[in-house]
C-alpha cells in the first residue's frame, strides 16, 4: 500500500521566517496553496513545498531546535553538477564527511562513489537540518 504512495519529508524549525526564506529563495521551492493550522497568534504553524513526483517538503514551527545528526531529506536530481553549481551560486556550502569509506571528495564538497558511479552532496538549512542532493547512474 505505501509503496505506491508519495512521501513527504518533515523539517522542524525554530525561526520560521528565516527557514521559509531559505526554502523559498535559496532553494527555489514553491509554496503549495493549502490551508494550514494557525498558532494562537494567528500565524501558520508550517508551510508545504511542492517537490517532484507528487512529493512535498513540510517545514513546521517548533520551540526547540533540531538535534538530528543525519540527513533529514534528500532530492534525487538528474543534472547533479548543474544543481550543485546553482546552489553554490545561491550561497549554499556543502559539508564533507571524510570518515565515509570508499568515497572521493572534490573541492566543492561533492562525494563520488566510484563503484556505483553515484554522487551526493550535503548541506544544512539555517536551523542545522541536514539536506542532500543525490544522483544515481542511468
Amino acid at each position: 500500500m505505501l509503496a505506491n504512495s508519495p512521501i513527504a519529508a518533515m523539517i522542524p524549525c525554530v525561526d520560521f521566517e528565516r527557514a521559509r526564506q531559505f526554502y523559498s529563495e535559496t532553494l527555489g521551492l514553491s509554496e503549495m496553496d493549502m490551508p494550514m493550522p494557525e498558532d494562537p497568534d494567528g500565524m501558520p504553524v508550517g508551510v508545504a513545498y511542492q517537490c517532484g513526483g507528487g512529493t512535498m517538503l513540510f517545514v513546521y514551527r517548533r520551540e526547540t531546535p533540531t538535534k538530528a545528526d543525519h540527513t533529514a531529506a534528500g532530492w534525487m536530481v538528474a543534472d547533479f553538477d548543474a544543481v550543485v553549481d546553482d546552489l553554490m551560486s545561491r550561497g549554499v556550502t556543502f559539508d564533507t564527511y571524510p570518515e565515509m569509506p570508499d568515497t572521493e571528495w572534490d573541492a566543492r564538497g561533492v562525494a563520488s562513489y566510484p563503484e556505483s558511479g553515484s554522487k551526493s552532496a550535503w548541506f544544512k538549512d539555517p536551523e542545522g537540518n541536514i539536506l542532500a542532493i543525490n544522483t544515481m547512474p542511468g
